[in-house]
């Protein structure tokens, strides 16, 4: 039916977080301030949270590759700190997908805030759900859509 699609802008979904977190092999992960602290201190470049420009760029650019492949886009919900995407795109894989969205948006965003020029905008990699039913399908628009908002995650 689809894919629900996630991914984090740098820094801000470490392993550890106490938010709960996920690891790739694993699933989710309970907090470890520890570890999250280590990651942090790792990092090479300052945490910049996507404000209503960057927000409004990934969104166009998302809408704008999902109508050139001819894929269905169900939502895209562009947070502060990660964004939402739940497509239909016969025939790609999930992952090739989210590289490809994000790849748009990281061209978007540094195309009208030179700060990100020479850093990543997104963490590595990103959440993939495959969508196998309609039922499926139905949460994850709503999860990635209003639930998000009703939950008030990350603007």
């Amino acid at each position: 039916m689809g894919y629900l699609i996630t991914w984090t802008v740098y820094g801000t979904f470490l392993q550890g977080d106490t938010r709960w977190w996920r690891k790739r092999s694993n699933g989710e992960q309970a907090p470890q301030p520890l570890l999250e602290q280590w990651h942090r201190d790792r990092l090479k470049h300052e945490v910049i949270l996507l404000n209503d420009e960057h927000r409004k760029v990934v969104r166009s650019e998302i809408e704008f590759h999902c109508n050139n492949r001819a894929w269905k886009l169900w939502v895209v919900n562009p947070r502060t700190n990660h964004v939402h995407v739940v497509v239909t795109a016969s025939e790609y894989t999930g992952e090739k997908v989210r590289d490809q969205l994000k790849a748009n948006c990281t061209r978007g965003i540094r195309q009208i805030d030179i700060r990100f020029t020479d850093r990543p905008v997104w963490t590595t990699k990103g959440d993939v759900q495959f969508l196998k039913t309609t039922v499926d399908l139905e949460r994850a628009i709503d999860y990635a859509g209003e639930a998000q908002d009703r939950m008030g995650l990350g603007k």
